[in-house]
C-alpha cells in the first residue's frame, strides 16, 4: 500500500485559514510577551513555539508565493509541509494547555492561550483543507508501472 500526499494547492478558503493562522499565531504571541509571567519556563516555551510556528508558516508561504518548490525537486515539498504542520500543531496544543494551567486567570496570559487553542484548530483545518490523503494498492508485478500525474504538478 503507497499513501499519496497531495498538497501545495491552495485554494481560496485556505489562504483564509492560513491568513487567520498567522494573526492569531501573532497575537497569541503578543500577549503572552506583553503580561506579567507567573511562570517563566511555561510562556518562554509558549513564545518559542509560536514564533517557530510563525516563521516556518511564512517560510512555507513564500515557496509557495515563488514557487521554489518547482526548482527544488529533490525535496517532497508536501511531505515537508505536512509534516510542520503536523509537529507544529501538536507543540502548540501542548504549549497552550501548558500555558493554561499556568495563566492564574492573568488576562494577557488567558488570552495568549486561547489564541494559541485557536491556532491550534487552524493548523488542524489547514491540514484537513489542503492534504488529500489516499491510499492506493501496490501491484506486486514488477513490470506494472503506474503515474499520479496529480502529484507531479508541471
Amino acid at each position: 500500500m503507497v499513501v499519496v500526499l497531495q498538497g501545495l494547492r491552495p485554494s481560496y478558503p485556505l489562504y483564509t485559514v492560513q491568513k487567520l493562522l498567522k494573526i492569531s499565531l501573532l497575537v497569541a504571541f503578543i500577549s503572552v510577551n506583553n503580561s506579567q509571567w507567573t511562570n517563566y519556563s511555561a510562556y518562554s516555551y509558549f513564545q518559542i513555539v509560536a514564533m517557530c510556528d510563525l516563521v516556518m508558516v511564512l517560510f512555507f508561504y513564500i515557496i509557495h508565493i515563488f514557487r521554489v518548490y518547482r526548482m527544488l525537486t529533490c525535496v517532497s515539498w508536501p511531505l515537508a509541509e505536512f509534516l510542520h504542520y503536523l509537529i507544529g500543531t501538536i507543540l502548540l496544543l501542548i504549549a497552550s494547555i501548558v500555558a493554561a494551567s499556568k495563566s492564574y486567570n492573568v488576562t494577557g496570559l488567558v488570552a495568549g492561550a486561547t489564541f494559541g487553542f485557536l491556532a491550534t484548530i487552524l493548523c488542524v483545518l489547514s491540514i484537513w483543507s489542503s492534504y488529500k490523503v489516499s491510499c492506493i494498492t501496490q501491484s506486486t508485478s514488477k513490470y506494472h508501472a503506474y503515474c499520479l500525474p496529480e502529484c507531479f504538478p508541471q
